[in-house]
């Protein structure tokens, strides 16, 4: 497993979502495209609350103290608990790459880490390395969608005219 380049994933993460972020009205991070679907403010506060609750926690409770188990998180059900729409673009923003800073310092901090250290968590063994790489992977999964609520937004901002001789995905 290539650590320092998840690491760098996980800036890059951070980084990438700063920037998709850019030029987004308080409205428009409030806009759902769908009623299911979440708006960039609450794919922010997701993230935000997933760094503080899940992975780094759930990572430092595999290294120190594999007998406790892992505190219950409800990212669903946090979205509205939680009123991520109701919140503050740029300050949830700050909050997460703070946070995320954080996290990079801990994971660099760490002395010679078992990445094989295997977890048994309610639904099965877990190594830790299992779950560094799917931080990263989450990232990748909500970059995608606040790239699509990038699209969604430039799709507003061009009607009457459309995108579709740009091409679908």
């Amino acid at each position: 497993m290539e650590i320092a380049e998840l690491y760098r994933e996980l800036e890059r993460g951070a980084e990438n979502l700063r920037a998709l972020t850019l030029d987004f009205t308080p409205e428009e991070a409030r806009l759902r495209p769908a009623a299911h679907e979440w708006s960039l403010l609450e794919v922010i506060a997701h993230l935000y609350d997933e760094e503080r609750y899940d992975f780094r926690p759930r990572l430092e409770t595999v290294f120190f103290h594999p007998q406790e188990a892992w505190t219950p998180i409800d990212p669903q059900g946090w979205v509205e608990q939680r009123r991520y729409n109701e919140r503050n673009l740029d300050e949830t923003l700050q909050d997460f790459l703070a946070e995320r800073g954080e996290s990079l310092a801990w994971l660099r901090g760490l002395e010679a880490p078992d990445w094989e250290a295997v977890y048994l968590a309610p639904f099965g063994p877990i190594r830790a390395g299992d779950i560094l790489a799917a931080w990263a992977a989450h990232d990748q999964l909500h970059l995608r969608q606040a790239l699509e609520l990038r699209r969604f937004r430039l799709a507003r901002l061009s009607a009457p005219f459309n995108l579709r001789y740009a091409g679908d995905w």
